[in-house]
């Protein structure tokens, strides 16, 4: 740019000078032509400017490469850094994934066998329960069945020993002789009378319903069998039979869809039951019934132990008593035979001895005579305020 001002400058100068001649100097004129001139200089300034602005521009693009270049390998080298962490994170997420494609491959083996095996029991399942199902058909297999589930869950709640079966417990009422499936002893001689004689056809006629209508009207059979046999129940008075029973007799039902659809289909047969004072009891209620029984008979237990522990220890102390009683006796007879032979002991000494030995030298004998030797121990006093109050009955 300065250089192109000066040759402008110059080229001013130039055309001034020019013009100040031609009016000072009456010369033959002198034509000059500054179209020309200025376009020459203009062209001149032209080429001089592209050539600055060309080699300007190539210099800056060069400072620009470069900065460009070093600021490019600084945001490399900030990005890689910055990539870094994210980098070493997909490389664990990378092993961790192959780690659980690996276990994957592994569990897929054994999932298959577990799936094999779970078919086979699946199927080995459904097999029992049809055959299960077939037996319940006959009146004779529910009943043992019913009976079963009942001796299962006496056992198991440790009440077989307090539990009566029907073949060893009956009693009589107006109804003639009345037999329990079950008689649950109680402590303090009350008894628990257990029925297990639940009517099941409609039931099972339900679970093979193909229909909503069919199932429904089976279910109703169903609930009309409960109540007839909850009334029977009632009627008998089993609490009026046997000594200090409650006031209520037990329906067991052998399973817990039994009652529970059965109480589902009619919401008031649990409470009208209660009030004809039949408790119905599922295979669970049973067991809980039971295990509270079970509860009051191991603390009827420990009452009883502590009552005969009690009538021990009285025994052993009056025992005891008596033993040490003839110990101090026995002291006192030591002490007694003790004196009387150290007295004895003296009276040798003061009396046969001086006319023993006269003897001696009169040549009777030459063999000498022992010595005796006094008791210095007595026995040991038994010092107890007990004992003194004994000897003091004694005497």
């Amino acid at each position: 740019m300065v250089v192109v001002l000066l040759l402008a400058a110059t080229v001013v100068t130039l055309v001034l000078r020019l013009n100040r001649e031609s009016v000072s100097v009456p010369a033959p004129e002198i034509k000059v032509d500054t179209t020309s001139l200025v376009t020459a200089v203009k062209e001149a300034v032209d080429a001089q400017v592209q050539s600055s602005a060309r080699g300007a521009l190539e210099h800056n693009a060069k400072q620009a490469d470069a900065l460009l270049g070093q600021r490019g390998e600084t945001l490399k080298e900030e990005t890689k850094n910055l990539l870094r962490p994210i980098s070493e994170q997909m490389n664990q997420l990378k092993e961790s994934v192959g780690q659980l494609q690996s276990s994957y491959e592994k569990e897929q083996g054994t999932v298959s066998q577990l799936k094999e095996s779970l078919v086979e029991q699946i199927s080995g399942l459904q097999g029992v329960t049809t055959a299960l199902a077939g037996a319940l058909k006959s009146p004779s297999a529910r009943g043992a069945w019913g009976e079963n589930q009942l001796k299962n869950i006496i056992e198991l709640s440790g009440m077989d020993e307090h539990c009566d079966f029907n073949l060893q417990h009956t009693a009589r009422g107006d109804q003639g002789v009345q037999r329990p499936d079950v008689t649950v002893r109680l402590p303090g001689d009350a008894y628990l009378v257990v029925d297990s004689k639940v009517p099941l056809s409609a039931y099972l006629r339900m679970q093979e319903a193909s229909d909503t209508e069919g199932r429904d009207a089976a279910l109703d059979d169903h609930v009309r069998a409960v109540k007839s046999h909850v009334k029977s129940l009632a009627d008998k008075k089993y609490w009026d039979l046997f000594p200090n029973a409650p006031d209520f007799v037990v329906m067991f039902v052998p399973g817990e869809s039994f009652l529970a659809d059965a109480a589902r289909h009619d919401a008031g047969l649990v409470e009208e039951s209660m009030r004809m004072r039949v408790l119905l009891a599922s295979p669970t209620a049973l067991m809980a019934l039971l295990l509270a029984a079970s509860r009051g008979w191991q603390t009827n237990q420990l009452a009883e132990n502590a009552r005969a522990v009690e009538q021990e220890g009285r025994e052993l102390h009056q025992r005891v008593g008596k033993v040490l009683s003839a110990m101090s006796k026995t002291g006192r007879s030591l002490e007694s035979a003790t004196k009387a032979y150290n007295e004895m002991v003296g009276s040798v000494e003061s009396r046969v001895m001086p006319s023993m030995r006269r003897l001696a030298e009169f040549g009777i004998s030459s063999e000498a005579l022992p010595d005796i030797p006094a008791i210095d121990s007595n026995p040991r006093q038994i010092s107890s305020p007990e004992l003194n109050s004994e000897d003091s009955k004694n005497s």
